[in-house]
């Protein structure tokens, strides 16, 4: 008996089934995500403008980059990381306070309710900002222009979408808006399957209020979800530049007031066809989402 059991601990441990099973996801992950990263890196290398043969160049993309390219260095990446910095973690805090708080809601509303919150998630980046462009329309057609001239709080209409005042505020608004997508569906998972009991024998060993009761039970006890609610905002996060091109129509948008990494390589790579220059700069953000990556991957990953 022992014997056959150990024979089959061993055919199991040494059986290929499992990978033949994981193979379709590798072929894809290898041929989509890997194979484009490196052919982007060794792009950025190289003076390449889709038609002729990419020359090799060292380090020069990296060098103009930093040193020559103003835009970037004065408007790009400034209003990158404050977009970052504002929509991820306020993506992610959102996500996590909606989820907890529908979680305390009996099932049918709760459903309801979740529903309601992802649905812009499902929305592509077209239909939102056609959504949020009737909204803030330059014209006194516009829903906020009319609202706002019939109260009498302005006298005539307002440029939204081209005042470099307003624009990148709008942008934090409409991303925000739609960053309740899968994350916030794996949070809401997570609290719902956290132990009942776990709650109870806290309030035995001393706390006494929600607040605590979150800091110490609920989130230790997602932590899973929450690496993954992480993740999603910081993917989501730099998804979202896109939409400052599509709210103001033009590419740059009006004084570079809503331009961001992703409007940057757009610029050069598909307008400018400097696609060695655009590689460099996607590695730039390939980093910067790595980075973050392993930040959240710090806080909430498991430490064994």
């Amino acid at each position: 008996m022992i014997k056959n059991s150990m024979s089959i601990i061993k055919r199991n441990t040494t059986s290929k089934e499992p990978y033949l099973f994981m193979l379709p996801y590798l072929i894809l992950f290898v041929t989509f995500i890997v194979f484009p990263i490196i052919i982007a890196i060794i792009l950025s290398f190289t003076n390449f403008n889709g038609l002729q043969f990419p020359k090799f160049i060292g380090l020069k993309n990296y060098i103009d980059l930093i040193t020559n390219d103003d835009v970037f260095m004065q408007y790009v990446l400034p209003n990158t990381i404050k977009f970052a910095l504002i929509v991820g973690p306020g993506g992610y805090i959102l996500s996590f306070l909606l989820a907890w708080m529908l979680a305390q809601i009996p099932k049918l509303p709760r459903t309801i309710l979740a529903l309601l919150i992802y649905s812009p998630s499902m929305t592509t980046g077209i239909a939102m900002a056609v959504v949020w462009t009737v909204i803030f329309n330059g014209d006194q057609t516009g829903y906020l222009n009319s609202l706002l001239l019939s109260l009498g709080i302005i006298n005539q209409p307002i440029q939204w979408l081209q005042s470099p005042h307003y624009l990148m505020p709008i942008m934090i608004i409409v991303s925000l808006w739609s960053s309740m997508g899968l994350g916030f569906l794996a949070m809401l998972a997570g609290v719902l399957n956290i132990d009942p009991t776990l709650y109870e024998a806290g309030y035995i060993d001393g706390i006494s209020n929600r607040l605590q009761e979150i800091v110490y039970i609920t989130i230790p006890s997602m932590k899973p979800q929450m690496l993954f609610g992480a993740v999603m905002a910081v993917v989501n996060t730099f998804q979202n530049g896109a939409i400052g091109v599509m709210l103001s129509g033009a590419n740059p948008t009006p004084n570079y007031a809503g331009q961001l990494i992703v409007n940057h390589i757009e610029d050069y790579g598909i307008i400018r066809y400097e696609m060695g220059y655009a590689a460099a700069i996607s590695v730039i953000l390939l980093l910067m989402v790595y980075w973050i990556s392993k930040v959240a991957w710090r806080l909430f990953g498991e430490n064994d």
